[in-house]
């Protein structure tokens, strides 16, 4: 609808009657659609309320802190396996700090 009412010789009001909407819901539309709030809907992409968006963005962060915490959590416990076999010594300054935290 919001690209019919920029055909040359088409008026909003008359687009709006034919389709059974309000004038000010189809100028709403316009406006939208310039701003590129309507982008998703004409890709014919997944519309998602902005809440949820935020939601979702939140648990992404909450899960890459996740992620790096572990991997550090991972290269120290690499690191302390290949000490206790003999391979390294306390070279790593992290592996120096959890070993002398530990005596």
């Amino acid at each position: 609808m919001v690209e019919e009412t920029y055909a040359p010789d088409v008026t909003v009001s008359l687009v709006a009657r034919r389709n059974g909407v309000q004038p000010n819901q189809l100028f709403h539309w316009r406006k939208l659609a310039a701003q590129g709030a309507l982008a998703a809907t004409s890709a014919e992409g997944e519309v998602v309320a902005a809440s949820e968006y935020r939601a979702l963005q939140n648990q992404v962060r909450e899960l890459q802190r996740l992620l790096g915490k572990k991997t550090m959590e991972a290269e120290i416990l690499k690191d302390a396996l290949e000490v206790a076999a003999g391979s390294k010594t306390y070279g790593s300054p992290r592996l120096q700090a959890v070993f002398d935290s530990a005596v």
